[in-house]
């Protein structure tokens, strides 16, 4: 009779001990505070102090996200994907799963992780595409360990400013369901969203069902050469719900079949004293039936110091593909009658062992008598690791639409992705963006609360075509820079500080010459 090893030692792998037929025993739960007492950099009276402030996670919301239980065989498999979908979850720094004991075919199973503080008393300014923006937020994100984010956040920037509320929890009464509200009241109108479901929350989960309801009415507004041109008024409400099924994984793939119907309505007005576009948009109603079809391969890459800086990153590297088709009918109260669609497909690709390729595509749109806001877009991200510290990232994308709802619905500009330019500098119904960049990333970890990267950037792109073009600098932009990179390692958001400094290469008197850029992001 084998003999019970102490935690850890001499234990075999998960590999071995799947390949020998073991069987899962006690499942031991381990939630850390914040910081390590263990580590002398992290014992002293502040971080002491945070670590009684903040209520760790509780045990049993880590169990109820375990995808094994005791008594099952062991799989491999099983064990990565609860430490992917634990990552997943901002209240967690980190998450180990490890054998501690195995005796007579049976293996204990113990399951850490570390909390991330998830109090966010937060003031925060930006700056991007030339134009400011502030937040102010007190947001829990793991309310008393429970797992349930509570907030309150108020935004400024060039759209608006307003307050938001917000709830929600993604273990609804112990189970693997999902709720959330939100409300917003801006100076120029209001929004609220509402979620409940319970979603395909695994590779092997055979059934989904939902809710999602929405409401939207605020300004919308037509910027050309970075300058707001027109305004108009917006009106929306959307509902769907769905039922869905599926065979569960079955040799490395997934396939889920979803039923389901929805209603989108879009109400466009004047707003009185404002300049208004040279066309309003006419409204629409859609509602009917839709079925919705997901191919899922099980390949994933877990990678650190890519997108975040000290942090296990995961990335999906197989198929994902979904397809959706709807029909929007006049007897529901459509406008028309119309064929709606949506489909994407995306891959990851090794090309080296230090090297690999994320590509996507997606098609959406209408159709009745003539295609309607036909929308086509194509992507792709490389990742080349030059040693531990430095990475070479590539990306490029596209998109296309015709016959779109609004004028000029692609935008291309300081606030998402050509750095050395105004907001929303160019737009149109064809767009072009791509990003050459060397990201470092050190070991430099100032009071153990921040890690610490840089860039340098080269950047390139156009936006063009359709009934609001940049007359004034209407051709390719590109623009090269350098940056800081700071990751915030021990909050919830974890998010990456960019402040970058980025010179314009194609100019126009209106731009400066030097453009400075401070926000938040959720990668590198």
């Amino acid at each position: 009779m084998a003999q019970e090893s102490p935690p850890g030692d001499g234990v075999p792998t998960f590999a071995e001990l799947e390949a020998a037929g073991a069987r899962i025993g006690e499942i031991r739960v381990v939630t850390h505070d914040v910081f390590d007492l263990r580590d002398p950099k992290e014992n002293n009276f502040l971080y002491r102090l945070v670590n009684k402030l903040h209520i760790n996670t509780r045990p049993e919301v880590i169990r109820r996200l375990l995808l094994f239980n005791t008594g099952e065989p062991l799989s491999v498999r099983l064990i990565e994907e609860t430490e992917r979908v634990l990552r997943t979850k901002h209240y967690l720094y980190d998450a180990e799963i490890r054998p501690i004991a195995y005796r007579d075919g049976v293996v204990d199973v113990e399951v850490q992780t570390r909390d991330t503080w998830s109090l966010d008393i937060g003031i925060g300014v930006s700056r991007a595409g030339g134009e400011n923006k502030g937040r102010l937020s007190l947001k829990e994100e793991n309310l008393l360990g429970t797992g349930i984010l509570l907030g309150l956040s108020y935004t400024s920037d060039v759209d608006r400013s307003g307050t938001t509320f917000e709830i929600g929890d993604t273990n609804l009464f112990g189970t693997h369901g999902a709720i959330a509200y939100s409300y917003a009241d801006y100076d120029d109108g209001n929004s609220q969203s509402f979620s409940l479901q319970r979603p395909f929350y695994a590779l092997d989960t055979r059934w989904a069902a939902g809710v999602r309801a929405s409401q939207s009415d605020m300004l919308d507004s037509l910027y050309n050469a970075g300058n707001s041109v027109a305004e108009y008024r917006v009106r929306r409400h959307a509902a769907e719900a769905f039922a869905g099924w599926s065979p569960g994984l079955i040799r490395g793939w997934v396939q889920r079949y979803s039923v389901g119907v929805l209603r989108e309505e879009s109400d466009y007005e004047l707003e009185p004293g404002k300049p208004p576009p040279v066309r309003l948009p006419s409204d629409l109603d859609l509602a009917g039936p839709f079925v919705r079809f997901e191919a899922l391969q099980d390949a994933y890459r877990t990678d650190v110091n890519l997108n975040l800086i000290g942090r296990v990153e995961d990335f999906a590297m197989g198929v994902q593909a979904s397809l959706q088709v709807g029909r929007a009918l006049e007897k529901f109260g459509s406008t028309r009658d119309a064929w709606l669609y949506n489909a994407n497909l995306s891959n990851g690709f090794d090309v080296t062992s230090n090297s690999f390729l994320l590509a996507n595509v997606g098609a959406s749109g209408r159709y009745a008598e003539e295609g309607e806001n036909q929308a086509l877009s194509a992507g792709a991200r490389y990742y080349h690791r030059r040693g531990r510290h430095l990475v070479y990232y590539a990306s490029v994308s596209a998109d296309a639409i015709d016959n779109p709802d609004v004028p000029g619905p692609l935008q291309i500009g300081g606030d998402n992705g050509l750095r050395g330019y105004p907001l929303r500098y160019q737009a149109g119904e064809r767009r072009v963006l791509a990003t050459l960049e060397a990201r470092a990333y050190t070991d430099w970890y100032p009071f153990r609360l921040f890690r610490v990267g840089g860039a340098v950037f080269y950047d390139t792109g156009r936006a063009w075509k359709g009934e609001n073009p940049n007359t004034v600098n209407s051709g390719w932009l590109r623009d090269v820079g350098f940056g800081l990179r700071l990751l915030s390692a021990r909050t919830s958001k974890g998010n990456v500080l960019h402040a970058d400094v980025a010179f314009p290469l194609d100019t126009d008197p209106s731009i400066d010459s030097v453009q400075f850029l401070v926000k938040t992001k959720v990668a590198f």
